[in-house]
Protein backbone atom coordinates (compact mmCIF):
# COMPACT_ATOMS: atom_id res chain seq x y z
CA UNK A 1 0.00 0.00 0.00
CA UNK A 2 2.88 2.61 0.66
CA UNK A 3 4.54 2.09 -2.59
CA UNK A 4 0.87 2.52 -4.29
CA UNK A 5 0.67 6.02 -2.23
CA UNK A 6 4.67 6.76 -3.32
CA UNK A 7 3.75 6.25 -6.57
CA UNK A 8 0.21 8.39 -6.60
CA UNK A 9 2.01 10.76 -4.68
CA UNK A 10 5.14 11.35 -6.82
CA UNK A 11 2.86 11.24 -10.13
CA UNK A 12 0.29 14.20 -8.21
CA UNK A 13 3.49 16.48 -7.53
CA UNK A 14 4.34 15.89 -10.74
CA UNK A 15 1.00 16.83 -12.44
CA UNK A 16 0.63 19.78 -10.10
CA UNK A 17 4.29 21.20 -11.23
CA UNK A 18 3.23 24.17 -13.92
CA UNK A 19 6.20 23.82 -16.16
CA UNK A 20 7.96 20.87 -17.91
CA UNK A 21 11.24 21.80 -16.40
CA UNK A 22 10.20 21.47 -12.43
CA UNK A 23 9.66 17.91 -12.49
CA UNK A 24 12.33 15.87 -10.87
CA UNK A 25 14.65 12.91 -12.55
CA UNK A 26 12.96 10.19 -13.11
CA UNK A 27 15.51 7.28 -12.90
CA UNK A 28 13.38 3.85 -13.07
CA UNK A 29 15.92 1.27 -12.27
CA UNK A 30 18.68 3.21 -13.31
CA UNK A 31 17.60 4.27 -16.32
CA UNK A 32 15.97 7.94 -17.05
CA UNK A 33 12.08 8.05 -17.80
CA UNK A 34 10.67 10.94 -18.89
CA UNK A 35 7.44 10.27 -16.77
CA UNK A 36 6.41 7.37 -15.12
CA UNK A 37 2.58 7.25 -15.70
CA UNK A 38 2.59 4.00 -17.33
CA UNK A 39 3.98 1.96 -14.48
CA UNK A 40 2.09 -0.20 -12.60
CA UNK A 41 2.07 0.90 -8.87
CA UNK A 42 1.69 -3.77 -8.59
CA UNK A 43 5.25 -3.69 -9.98
CA UNK A 44 7.01 -1.35 -8.49
CA UNK A 45 9.28 -2.75 -5.54
CA UNK A 46 10.49 0.87 -3.86
CA UNK A 47 10.49 4.22 -4.75
CA UNK A 48 13.22 6.46 -3.06
CA UNK A 49 13.02 10.42 -3.55
CA UNK A 50 16.47 12.62 -3.03
CA UNK A 51 15.62 16.37 -2.62
CA UNK A 52 17.49 19.21 -4.86
CA UNK A 53 20.10 19.78 -2.99
CA UNK A 54 24.00 19.99 -3.87
CA UNK A 55 24.54 16.65 -3.21
CA UNK A 56 21.90 15.16 -5.62
CA UNK A 57 22.77 17.90 -8.44
CA UNK A 58 26.30 16.54 -8.00
CA UNK A 59 25.65 13.06 -8.12
CA UNK A 60 23.18 13.09 -11.32
CA UNK A 61 23.94 16.78 -12.85
CA UNK A 62 21.51 19.71 -13.55
CA UNK A 63 18.52 17.53 -14.45
CA UNK A 64 18.27 17.06 -10.89
CA UNK A 65 17.96 20.36 -10.20
CA UNK A 66 13.99 19.26 -9.44
CA UNK A 67 15.37 16.23 -7.30
CA UNK A 68 15.26 12.90 -8.34
CA UNK A 69 12.55 10.09 -7.77
CA UNK A 70 14.44 6.42 -7.99
CA UNK A 71 11.92 3.83 -8.91
CA UNK A 72 12.73 -0.07 -8.04
CA UNK A 73 10.65 -2.21 -10.72
CA UNK A 74 10.39 -5.95 -9.30
CA UNK A 75 11.83 -7.28 -12.35
CA UNK A 76 14.99 -5.74 -14.46
CA UNK A 77 13.80 -6.31 -17.85
CA UNK A 78 10.02 -6.07 -18.61
CA UNK A 79 7.62 -8.69 -19.98
CA UNK A 80 8.09 -8.07 -24.54
CA UNK A 81 5.31 -8.93 -26.84
CA UNK A 82 6.81 -11.05 -29.61
CA UNK A 83 5.17 -8.97 -32.41
CA UNK A 84 6.40 -5.78 -33.58
CA UNK A 85 3.45 -3.92 -31.97
CA UNK A 86 1.78 -3.17 -28.65
CA UNK A 87 -0.06 -6.32 -27.30
CA UNK A 88 -3.56 -4.01 -27.80
CA UNK A 89 -2.77 -3.45 -31.16
CA UNK A 90 -1.92 -6.87 -31.94
CA UNK A 91 -4.99 -8.44 -30.24
CA UNK A 92 -7.09 -5.95 -32.15
CA UNK A 93 -6.22 -6.54 -35.94
CA UNK A 94 -6.92 -10.92 -34.29
CA UNK A 95 -10.92 -9.88 -33.79
CA UNK A 96 -12.90 -9.63 -37.05
CA UNK A 97 -15.31 -6.86 -36.07
CA UNK A 98 -17.00 -4.84 -39.05
CA UNK A 99 -17.21 -1.32 -39.21
CA UNK A 100 -21.05 -1.33 -39.82
CA UNK A 101 -21.32 -3.13 -36.05
CA UNK A 102 -21.71 -1.26 -32.90
CA UNK A 103 -18.23 0.59 -31.08
CA UNK A 104 -17.37 -1.75 -27.98
CA UNK A 105 -14.35 -1.97 -25.54
CA UNK A 106 -13.13 -4.73 -23.76
CA UNK A 107 -10.59 -3.99 -21.11
CA UNK A 108 -9.18 -6.94 -19.16
CA UNK A 109 -6.76 -7.77 -16.50
CA UNK A 110 -3.94 -10.00 -17.47
CA UNK A 111 -0.42 -11.85 -16.43
CA UNK A 112 2.09 -13.02 -18.55
CA UNK A 113 3.12 -16.11 -17.04
CA UNK A 114 6.57 -16.99 -16.60
CA UNK A 115 6.71 -19.30 -19.36
CA UNK A 116 5.20 -16.55 -21.46
CA UNK A 117 1.33 -17.30 -21.86
CA UNK A 118 -1.11 -15.11 -21.36
CA UNK A 119 -3.85 -15.59 -18.65
CA UNK A 120 -6.78 -13.25 -18.23
CA UNK A 121 -7.38 -12.30 -14.74
CA UNK A 122 -10.64 -10.04 -14.61
CA UNK A 123 -12.81 -8.57 -17.15
CA UNK A 124 -12.36 -4.46 -15.93
CA UNK A 125 -15.08 -3.75 -18.48
CA UNK A 126 -17.05 -5.00 -21.40
CA UNK A 127 -19.65 -3.42 -23.04
CA UNK A 128 -20.32 -6.43 -25.71
CA UNK A 129 -20.31 -9.87 -24.90
CA UNK A 130 -19.93 -10.78 -28.68
CA UNK A 131 -16.62 -8.77 -28.51
CA UNK A 132 -15.32 -9.90 -25.29
CA UNK A 133 -15.55 -13.35 -26.47
CA UNK A 134 -13.82 -12.54 -29.45
CA UNK A 135 -10.94 -10.72 -27.32
CA UNK A 136 -10.70 -14.06 -25.12
CA UNK A 137 -10.13 -16.10 -28.13
CA UNK A 138 -7.26 -14.22 -29.22
CA UNK A 139 -5.89 -13.53 -25.91
CA UNK A 140 -5.82 -17.29 -25.95
CA UNK A 141 -4.07 -17.71 -29.44
CA UNK A 142 -1.44 -14.94 -28.70
CA UNK A 143 2.12 -15.85 -29.48
CA UNK A 144 4.10 -16.39 -26.10
CA UNK A 145 5.72 -13.10 -24.27
CA UNK A 146 9.02 -12.67 -23.45
CA UNK A 147 8.62 -12.74 -19.35
CA UNK A 148 9.79 -10.16 -17.47
CA UNK A 149 13.29 -10.82 -16.26
CA UNK A 150 14.53 -10.87 -12.29
CA UNK A 151 17.93 -11.60 -12.10
CA UNK A 152 18.22 -13.36 -14.93
CA UNK A 153 15.04 -15.86 -14.06
CA UNK A 154 11.18 -15.41 -15.36
CA UNK A 155 8.76 -13.63 -13.32
CA UNK A 156 5.33 -13.26 -13.40
CA UNK A 157 4.21 -9.49 -14.51
CA UNK A 158 1.05 -8.24 -15.10
CA UNK A 159 -0.79 -5.72 -17.61
CA UNK A 160 -4.46 -4.53 -18.71
CA UNK A 161 -5.42 -5.22 -22.28
CA UNK A 162 -7.58 -1.85 -23.92
CA UNK A 163 -9.48 -3.12 -27.25
CA UNK A 164 -11.94 -0.43 -28.69
CA UNK A 165 -13.20 -1.37 -32.07
CA UNK A 166 -14.30 -0.33 -34.60
CA UNK A 167 -10.90 1.65 -34.55
CA UNK A 168 -10.86 5.34 -34.44
CA UNK A 169 -14.69 5.52 -33.60
CA UNK A 170 -15.24 7.84 -29.81
CA UNK A 171 -17.34 5.36 -27.60
CA UNK A 172 -21.72 6.49 -27.59
CA UNK A 173 -22.27 8.43 -24.23
CA UNK A 174 -24.60 6.70 -22.37
CA UNK A 175 -27.93 8.59 -22.33
CA UNK A 176 -28.83 9.73 -18.46
CA UNK A 177 -32.52 10.92 -17.80
CA UNK A 178 -32.85 13.56 -14.81
CA UNK A 179 -36.27 14.20 -13.32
Amino acid sequence: MKKVFALLAAVLLAAALPARSQKPLYLVNGVERSDIDSIPPEEIEHIETLPADEETIARYGEKASNGVMLITLRYDQPARFSDTTTFDRYIARQVRWDDDEPVARVVLRYTVAPDGRTIVDETLEATDNRLKRRVLKAVEEAPLWTPAQKGGKPLASEGVLHVQLPEGRPMPRRVELVY
